[in-house]
């Protein structure tokens, strides 16, 4: 069968042959006991609906058997043979371009170079996941192959439910993923509706389809390394970031760090992901034991080298040694997925990485103690590189949060504020998301690197244009853009699809897009898939991270990122989704994202201009109702250039009154 014929076939009607386990693979750990007999059987029951009865005999040991060993049914024997990647969008069969521009999304998040667990259909981040079995893949890439522009798919966490009529103004797809009742959010309560198959953890870019590799969040790392500098007032050269997690996303850390022109140690504990890194040149060097680290670190300094270093082991060592060693670190973050600590996203010190993986499955609650100690030492230790001068943020991902859960000493004095502050607090809130500029994304679906090369000189020469008559109270983020955007080849910062990410606000996205779509209608360039990160100024209330700079008292509200959905589904996004999740866990936030494609009419001109408007200034008007000083100036320029938006304005209250 071609590829086109095994994609309109979905699920087959004969099943094939039982697949072996490939343990070359990175694969996502196996998951805790968790269901009673009972709900096993449930289990088993849910999975083989997507099969005709004559199969269930056959298949009810198997998934049975996948069940016992992984925690979860993945439904491995329905994995496709076919290479999965981000094949040019004229190679897939359909009715509807913008179907067809999905399927390259999705597979590009199922991509071996880009997909954390790509076996088990996890993106990044120990459980974002795009589908919860093969079989939801298999029926999901059908029900694309035969949509028309008239015809909505709905996705429950995964499940395709079906395609529905709608109309050509309507988003294609409508994702939504782990939307669980509120009182239901408990990290147990996602394991026990995952096993069951009856939900997932959509992370943010995973379950929207928007994932674009470690490059999706290295300029935002970029930023905040740079901006990091610039508060202690050092130049990045010669000087020390350390961190850890390479996992996913967490890749980018050591390639910001190069761009920003420091020396980075980012520790990880998995080697297969650390050799995939270095092999894809997101690190410079690999180092495995902490003699051998220092001396690697002292040298660089003594050079100032502009060098990322992997340590492979634990980044408890790392913070311990240094300490003992009087190794000055000058910026510190973390970066592992404590948005799951207890299924593989913390691991913790003491303990091989193999012994972890077996402690988290067979013996949870040994495993919890564990991490909780090793987050009690970190804790520990990075305070004391804090009483000498190290500058330490949190960096979104529940770190202090969960140490402060485990006992950690990482309270402020009123022991209700965490004593570092998040990145979004400090740098990314008041100096991009309250001006709106957050982390726009385009795809080139024709798999060309020259559309590439294309789109990023039309987004630098529109982002000159435009900062020739910006207020200055943007420039230095127009001029760390257009910096980025002419360094972005040379960098190399594509891993699967021809992808590329800009920090702009509602007018740089708009002109930028109208550029793109200009240059489409012309033969220029294929079809542009647009989108962005969820961590952006409109689409995520997180009260750890994107909304940490709200002090109004709502920042667990989220009433945010549901507008924002449901007002770019219908200003013309070409699929929409809403989480519960993302970085900093289950529970703990709620994500919007979305996909627009450009194919060079009319039509897509004046969605792009509508929507994209709406998704930015939507979070602005938020963030300027907290009061926050910058979004204000930006929501009254929003209103001076575009005179149909009226935004209700704070009235300041003098404090004296109070």
């Amino acid at each position: 069968m071609t590829f086109k014929e095994q994609i309109q076939q979905g699920i087959p009607n004969i099943l094939p042959p039982k697949k072996e386990y490939d343990s070359t693979i990175n694969h996502a750990p196996k998951r805790k006991e968790i269901l009673s007999a009972e709900e096993k059987k449930l289990a088993l029951k849910n999975a083989l609906r997507y099969f005709d009865p004559k199969d269930h005999a056959e298949l009810v040991s198997e998934f049975s058997e996948e069940l016992e060993k992984y925690g979860r049914i993945y439904m491995y024997r329905l994995r496709p043979d076919y290479k999965m990647y981000a094949r040019p969008i004229d190679e897939y069969p359909g009715k509807s371009l913008q179907a067809k521009a999905i399927m390259h999304m999705i597979q590009n998040n199922l991509d071996y170079a880009v997909a954390q667990h790509p076996h088990e259909l996890i993106t990044y981040g120990g459980n974002g996941a795009v589908f919860q079995n093969w079989a939801q893949y298999l029926l999901t890439m059908q029900y694309l192959s035969e949509m028309t522009d008239e015809q909505t798919l709905t996705m429950y966490s995964g499940h395709p439910m079906g395609l529905f009529p709608s109309h050509k103004e309507a988003p294609r797809v409508v994702v939504t993923n782990g939307m669980v009742i509120p009182n239901y959010s408990k990290p147990d309560d996602w394991e026990k509706m995952n096993a069951l198959g009856v939900s997932q953890y959509g992370q943010m870019t995973a379950g929207s389809y928007m994932y674009i590799g470690p490059q999706g969040i290295v300029h935002g790392t970029t930023i905040t390394v740079l901006n990091g500098f610039r508060k202690i007032k050092l130049n990045p050269e010669g000087n020390l970031f350390v961190t850890s997690g390479l996992g996913g996303m967490s890749g980018a850390q050591p390639k910001a760090g190069n761009i920003a022109g420091c020396i980075t140690v980012c520790a990880e504990v998995n080697p297969k992901i650390t050799k995939i890194r270095h092999e894809q040149g997101w690190i410079n060097e690999i180092v495995t034991s902490t003699d051998e680290l220092i001396a690697r670190v002292n040298s660089a300094k003594a050079n100032k080298e502009v060098v990322s270093i992997a340590y492979l082991g634990n980044v408890v060592d790392v913070w311990e040694c240094f300490d003992k060693e009087n190794i000055k670190i000058d910026l510190g973050s973390d970066q592992t997925s404590l948005h799951n600590p207890w299924a593989g996203g913390y691991y913790p010190a003491g303990i091989s990485f193999e012994e972890a993986n077996q402690m988290m499955a067979d013996n949870p609650e040994l495993f919890k103690e564990k991490v909780q100690e090793s987050l009690r030492r970190q804790a520990k230790a990075i305070n004391k590189h804090t009483a000498k001068g190290t500058y330490f943020f949190d960096y979104g991902n529940a770190f202090l949060l969960e140490a402060s859960r485990a006992g950690a000493d990482v309270m402020a004095e009123n022991n209700i504020d965490f004593k570092y502050p998040s990145y979004v607090q400090d740098i990314m809130g008041p100096m991009c998301f309250d001006y709106g500029f957050g982390p726009f994304r385009w795809v080139c679906t024709s798999g060309k690197p020259e559309d590439l090369q294309k789109t990023d000189l039309i987004a630098s020469q529109v982002l000159e244009e435009m900062s020739k008559t910006a207020p200055d109270e943007i420039q230095q983020q127009m001029q760390d853009n257009i910096k980025w955007i002419k360094g972005a080849q040379e960098n190399k910062l594509v891993v699967g699809s021809q992808a590329r990410i800009l920090y702009a606000d509602a007018e740089g996205r708009v002109k930028i897009a109208e550029a793109f779509n200009q240059a489409i209608a012309k033969g220029e360039i294929g079809a542009v898939v647009l989108g962005r990160d969820h961590h952006d100024v409109s689409g995520t209330d997180s009260p750890y991270r994107e909304t940490s700079n709200i002090y109004d008292g709502s920042r667990f509200t989220a009433d945010m990122a549901i507008q924002n959905v449901i007002g770019d589904s219908f200003r013309g996004a070409t699929w929409v989704s809403i989480h519960n999740g993302g970085g900093v866990g289950w529970g703990e936030v709620i994500n919007g994202g979305f996909g627009m494609v450009l194919d060079g009419s009319k039509e897509a001109s004046k969605r792009l201009a509508s929507m994209l408007f709406w998704d930015v200034n939507n979070g602005i008007s938020r963030r300027s109702w907290a009061r926050n000083e910058g979004a204000v100036f930006a929501i009254k320029r929003a209103m001076e250039i575009e005179p149909l938006l009226k935004v209700t304005l704070p009235n300041m209250v003098d404090e004296s009154l109070l």
